[in-house]
């Protein structure tokens, strides 16, 4: 019996798509995890955690609700919440080690360039600490990683007007916390 004739998807589509978002923002991904990690095999496997999760979602991804930026940055920041969680319970370290591929030495000494170049974002990421999660989070979307407010309060799950009031009283309280640390 013949099989039927499928239609060939259409050059370009959903596809083609995913990979023009990935092209444009894998390295504002990659700097995220820069900050927060000097390990480059960390870095490269949180990314591709992140991308994994993005491609298979992003058929739910509506570009009305926001950019692709602020939609990869608020997967990255739950794969790295993910991450911390189950760091610190210590809780499948074998299983995630088992998955790792060895990084060659050209994409590692690539990811220690970038780790390096964003030396100073964590350094104030570092300065951070006395603030809330809350706080910590908003200026670091909107300050660090340069998302416009709209963007943040989307990666955030929070409303715009939120947002605008919580990065404003965040601002304050890290400048009052600078402040008393350098005065």
């Amino acid at each position: 019996m013949a099989r039927p004739h499928r239609a060939e998807a259409p050059p370009g589509g959903r596809i083609a798509e995913f990979e023009q978002v990935y092209r444009a923002h894998v390295r504002d991904v990659t700097a995220y995890f820069a900050r927060r990690t000097r390990d480059p095999q960390n870095v490269a496997d949180l990314t591709a955690d992140t991308f994994v999760r993005a491609i298979t979602s992003f058929a739910a991804f509506d570009p009305a609700r926001g950019s692709p930026r602020g939609w990869l940055l608020g997967i990255a920041r739950h794969v790295f919440a993910r991450y911390c969680e189950g760091v610190s319970r210590g809780r499948d370290a074998a299983a995630r080690l088992a998955g790792w591929r060895e990084l060659d030495v050209d994409e590692a000494a690539e990811l220690v360039v970038r780790i390096d170049a964003e030396r100073s974002g964590r350094a104030l990421l570092d300065g951070m600490a006395e603030l809330s999660q809350a706080d910590r989070d908003v200026i670091e979307l909107v300050d660090i990683a340069g998302m416009d407010r709209g963007e943040a309060a989307v990666a955030l799950g929070i409303s715009p007007g939120a947002m605008r009031i919580r990065l404003f009283r965040a601002r304050g309280r890290l400048r009052k916390v600078v402040g008393e640390n350098h005065g």
